[in-house]
Parts: C-alpha cells; sequence; structure tokens
C-alpha cells in the first residue's frame, strides 16, 4: 500500500490530568521537514515530538500544533511570611495594651493582610506532560495515517490504469512495428517497378534495403525495457510506501525508452501512438510528486 504526501490528521485527549490537542498536516515536499508549534513551557517535548513524526513519514513538509493545558495537573504551595505576620501580631497586642481595644485577630484576619501569604504555583512534572503529548500525539498520527492511506489507494488505482493504458499502445508499436517494414518493402518495390519495370527489379537488393530499413526502425529493445519498467513500477507499487523517488526515477527510464521509439519510427500511426504514451507518462510524474 502506497501512502500520500498530503494528509491531517487531529486527536484531543486528557491524560493525568492534562489536556492535550494535537493537529498534523502535510503536503508534498522532496525530504522530510518538520515544524513543530509547542507552548513555552514544554519546548522540551519537541525532540519527542519530531521522532514520532519521523516514525510516521518519510517525506513531506510537516507542521505540527500542539496545545498542553496542565492547570489542572499543577500543584500550589502557601508560603507563610512569617516574620511580618508576628510583627503584625506584636502590633495588635500593642495597640490592645495601650488603647484598651478589643483583641479580635484571628488567623483568618491575618491571612487576609497583604504580604503575609504568598502561592506559588508548582508546574506539572515534565514526564506527565512528555506522557500526555507522546499519547495525544499517537491518535492524531493514526488518523494522520488513515486519510494518507486512503488517497494512497485512489493514487494506487489510477497509476494503474495509466500503466495498462501505455502497456497496451507498447503492444500496438509492437505489432505495428513490423508491418511498417512491409508497407516500406512494398512501396519501395512498387518504385523500382515503376522506374524500371518487371525485368529490371533486384530482389535482393529490395530485400537489402529492407533489412536495413527494419534495422533502423527496430524498437524491439526498447519496447522489452518498457514493458521490464512498467512490471518494476507495478512491483514498487505492491510493496508500499516509501517508493515515491524511486518510481520517479523509473518514470525517467521509462520516458527515455519512449522518447527513443519515437526518434527511430517514422510511421504516423506509431508517432501518434508514442505521443500518447508521453502523454499518460507526464500525468503519471504528476501523480507520483504525491506520493510518500
Amino acid at each position: 500500500m502506497i501512502l500520500s504526501m498530503t494528509g491531517y490528521g487531529g486527536a484531543k485527549d486528557e491524560v493525568r490530568s492534562i489536556v492535550v490537542s494535537a493537529e498534523l498536516k502535510s503536503v508534498n515536499n522532496r525530504h522530510l521537514d518538520t515544524s513543530v508549534r509547542l507552548p513555552k513551557s514544554c519546548l522540551f517535548a519537541e525532540e519527542a515530538v519530531r521522532a514520532a513524526v519521523k516514525e510516521h513519514i518519510s517525506r513531506g513538509k510537516v507542521d505540527v500544533f500542539l496545545s498542553v493545558d496542565t492547570s489542572r495537573a499543577d500543584e500550589f504551595t502557601i508560603a507563610v511570611n512569617e516574620p511580618l505576620a508576628a510583627a503584625y501580631v506584636k502590633a495588635a497586642h500593642e495597640l490592645f495594651d495601650k488603647f484598651g481595644v478589643t483583641d479580635d485577630l484571628t488567623a483568618t484576619a491575618l491571612l487576609r493582610i497583604p504580604e503575609v501569604i504568598s502561592t506559588e504555583r508548582d508546574d506539572a512534572d515534565k514526564d506527565a506532560v512528555l506522557e500526555a503529548v507522546t499519547t495525544v500525539l499517537d491518535e492524531a498520527l493514526t488518523q494522520f495515517d488513515a486519510m494518507r492511506a486512503r488517497e494512497g489507494a485512489k493514487l494506487d488505482a489510477d497509476l494503474r490504469e495509466k500503466l495498462d493504458a501505455i502497456e497496451s499502445m507498447v503492444g500496438f508499436v509492437e505489432t505495428r512495428s513490423p508491418e511498417t517494414v512491409r508497407e516500406y518493402r512494398e512501396k519501395l518495390t512498387a518504385r523500382m517497378t515503376e522506374v524500371l519495370g518487371e525485368t529490371g527489379i533486384d530482389e535482393a537488393r529490395i530485400l537489402q534495403e529492407a533489412a536495413v530499413y527494419a534495422d533502423r526502425i527496430a524498437v524491439d529493445e526498447e519496447t522489452v525495457r518498457l514493458r521490464s519498467h512498467i512490471a518494476q513500477f507495478r512491483l514498487m507499487l505492491d510493496g508500499g510506501s516509501p517508493v515515491g523517488r524511486k518510481l520517479d526515477f523509473l518514470v525517467q527510464e521509462m520516458n527515455r525508452e519512449i522518447n527513443t521509439t519515437g526518434s527511430k519510427c517514422s510511421d504516423g500511426e506509431i508517432a501518434n501512438t508514442v505521443i500518447a504514451m508521453k502523454a499518460e507518462l507526464e500525468k503519471i510524474r504528476e501523480q507520483i510528486q504525491n506520493i510518500e
């Protein structure tokens, strides 16, 4: 099964009280180019994210977006400024002793005084954040791969259809090529008969000329190699991704054989068939740019 380089995947989940949202999208690219966007507090997880993406993708420009909410997992520490609290208590007692006012100072009232207490937030444990990020990212990557597989199946069917069309045209060239030799021999015989008459025809010379012509336009080697390339192309499709670069190279080889076939043949029908093969091959070339 081949995979498309274009895909999208997303997931959102809560792991150990940490809420993570992950999204991935990719487009065609010659090499793997991964862009990761994480909250500043979670930048330590970037390498793990890149490694996870690399396990699934070998080619393409991939954008990864991650949001991480650790508010439910964070812990808080209350710190009491004891010297300041003691100073307030001492001042309250002095007021009581000096002015005879009621001593109604309570712990609750003391805590309401600014700067007597301070709150410190302890961020969630890095290991817990990393576990949450990688877990949700794996879910997103699973969806991402599923979409790429669906697109890959469509590409596979389209490529095989175009290969069948080219193979059929190769068969026509193989059938038509010997016919052009026969037609050339008949034309040559008719021309010599017209010029020299029946008695002046040299059959040996006609056979020699026909043989030279046949050798010049022979495309057996090219069509055999084309069939071999087509068979190899199908095997690569059966083998699955990543095969995009290999297919691109194979298409170049197929194009070379088709061009050689066209340069050898002067027959109009074969020339038109060569043009049609080149058109189908160009469509294949465009499609394989989408394959991983």
